[in-house]
């Protein structure tokens, strides 16, 4: 069974305030192309496809636009929803859709939806596992009070979701996996608290994965992130963007290959004195590439008067500028210096509490929590690094729901 993989829609994202709904419309369409030139049987889409839980109209026609057009060209479409995504939301008239061959993963309540695909060699079977929270899987068993990480949540999952033997088998999942590399437009946990074991998914012949913006194989060829279609910052510029294809052999064994994606407009980080940026000789022999998105780094000494506004006279596509010079190193030194000084143990953490639970701490979490920092102190002075023994419980307090995760 030959399928396309891909994943990290983000439909609607703005980057740097400027909308890549144009953008994202050329590349799917290409998408479209290759899904027809190769003749996929299926295209699976591991999540993100929207960049936020409530997309905007315009977002919702684009994807309209493309799942409908997907549904013409190939057999099967296979969706789930990323962290980004609404799951009730994306899954709205999923019954209905099943008819026109979409499928679309409801939101998780302790069953992993399987679909069953057919070719000349037999079935394929493919699980649809949504991006899933350890408070969402608490929820869903009984023998689950304990799980307080996304490895102990997703490892109870896996248990109740074991692929039929000689029946060829592909998940498809939106999760970190750890040793995946990242980059800076990906949401993820602080201390790396989202981390899945890639052991989990040794079952399947092929696994599918979204989160991760950089194509990538994790553990084996065989756990693979397809990377976002477009670049969504300037950590991005150097990645070559694609679709993976994979042919699922009789036997189960993965050929697996990519398909490169074309932007409208490239996203590049150019470096530079600001008179040499804008000499003619220098645009010209730019080309076309001086329409692309640009991160512009001036080198002067002194700040440019109006530099955005003339830099676009030539770069109409700039996108962000900074400065990199004596100045600006020691600014940022001071600046680093300033931070890693300026917090106690307790606000840090107070900080990182809200961020991974959307509320403060409580009085009696405050209390706990200056208790156990002052053995930890007592015993591991801090360091800056690794808290010592007791940070399991550190873990606990961060992952203290109080209602929610």
């Amino acid at each position: 069974m030959k399928f396309l993989h891909l994943a990290d829609l983000h439909i609607g994202k703005k980057v740097n305030e400027i909308s890549m709904l144009d953008e994202q419309r050329w590349v799917l369409g290409q998408v479209l192309q290759i899904a027809a030139d190769e003749q996929v049987q299926a295209v699976l889409l591991a999540g993100d496809i929207y960049d936020k839980p409530q997309p905007t109209a315009e977002a919702v026609q684009l994807f309209d636009w493309f799942l409908t057009e997907l549904a013409k060209a190939v057999p099967a479409v296979l969706v789930i929803a990323g962290n980004h995504d609404s799951a009730e939301r994306l899954a709205f008239a999923a019954d209905m859709l099943c008819a026109q061959g979409v499928y679309i993963a409801p939101p998780f309540g302790g069953e992993v939806k399987c679909v069953r695909l057919d070719d000349e060699f037999g079935p394929v079977d493919f699980y649809l596992l949504p991006f899933v929270k350890p408070l969402q899987v608490r929820r869903c068993y009984e023998d689950a009070e304990g799980i307080g990480s996304y490895d102990e949540a997703v490892a109870r999952i896996m248990r109740d979701v074991q692929p039929k033997k000689g029946v060829r088998s592909v998940l498809l999942a939106h999760q970190l996996i750890t040793g995946a590399v990242t980059c800076e437009s990906e949401e993820l946990a602080i201390g790396g608290l989202d981390n899945v074991d890639a052991g989990h998914f040794v079952a399947f012949d092929y696994v599918a994965l979204g989160h991760l913006h950089g194509p990538q194989q994790v553990s084996r060829p065989e756990v693979r992130y397809a990377g976002s279609p477009l670049k969504y910052s300037f950590s991005e510029a150097r990645q070559q963007k694609s679709v993976t294809l994979v042919d699922l052999s009789a036997d189960g064994r993965a050929e697996i290959s990519a398909r490169s994606l074309q932007p409208m407009h490239d996203m590049r980080e150019v470096k530079g004195n600001f008179a040499d940026l804008l000499a003619a000789d220098y645009v010209e022999k730019l080309g076309a590439s001086a329409e692309d998105y640009l991160h512009i780094t001036l080198t002067d000494e002194e700040d440019v008067l109006d530099a955005p506004a003339r830099l676009r006279v030539a770069y109409p596509n700039l996108m962000k500028l900074d400065y990199d010079n004596r100045r600006t190193r020691e600014r940022q030194q001071l600046a680093i210096n300033a931070e890693v000084g300026g917090k106690n143990p307790l606000d840090l953490f107070a900080e990182f509490y809200q961020l991974q639970n959307n509320q403060p701490l409580a009085d009696e979490q405050q209390a706990l929590l200056g208790q156990l920092i002052a053995e930890i102190w007592e015993d591991e002075p801090f360091d800056g690094g690794v808290l010592g023994n007791n940070a399991d419980n550190l873990h606990k307090v961060a992952n203290d729901d109080g209602g929610g995760c």
